[in-house]
């Protein structure tokens, strides 16, 4: 039985209106012509890497059993709010070519959809793509993740930590060039036994 604050490798496909959006199986991931690579991701339960309905769906559950769960929007990418569309003046923009109808485009690390441009405006929606949609999540947990080395390195690789190096000499350490970020620290602290060296 999973409980929160465990620690487990997890596959799971999410799906919209009939159509997978995400997946961590490589066979679906290949039907629907997603190249890239695909496979379970690891996480702590309960600490929001997935979104807050599958986070609170996986406590107690079994290891190997498939679940199937339906997520009202709230629970999911959140409802669609009036106040994410913003109209801006397209003279804000340097490259107003990149300003097409229902494309996506990047403003200082947010993602907005181009919904309307014209007379010198441009309409953007700040709500998440799947804002105020229904979600089903298809979801196997495949294991619990006990070894104290693979905990410390699913925290790094889940916040996309490149440059470390784990030395295990009794206890576990971790060398950084770069600063963690807090989040990182806050939960190798919190579950790990893992001593942390800033410097290389």
């Amino acid at each position: 039985m999973i409980n929160r604050g465990d620690f487990i490798e997890l596959e799971f496909t999410g799906i919209v209106n009939g159509e997978v959006f995400d997946t961590t199986d490589e066979n679906i991931a290949k039907s629907i012509g997603y190249k890239g690579e695909v496979k379970p991701i690891k996480i702590i339960v309960g600490e929001g890497m997935v979104v807050r309905g599958l986070d609170k769906n996986l406590e107690g559950k079994e290891v190997g059993k498939e679940y199937e769960i339906k997520l009202k929007p709230n629970e999911a990418f959140g409802e669609k709010s009036a106040a994410l569309i913003k109209t801006i003046s397209i003279n804000a923009f340097n490259d107003k070519s990149i300003l097409k109808e229902n494309s996506f485009i990047n403003i200082e690390g947010i993602v907005a959809r181009v919904v309307k441009v014209g007379s010198g405006r441009v309409v953007l929606d700040f709500n998440h793509p799947l804002a105020g949609k229904e979600i089903i999540y298809k979801f196997k947990i495949k294991r619990k993740i006990e070894d104290e080395e693979e905990k410390v390195t699913a925290i790094l690789q889940f916040f996309n930590v490149k440059e470390y190096k784990i030395e295990k000499n009794g206890s576990i350490k971790i060398k950084t060039k770069a600063k963690l970020p807090e989040k990182v620290i806050e939960l190798i602290k919190k579950y790990t036994n893992c001593v942390l060296e800033d410097k290389d």
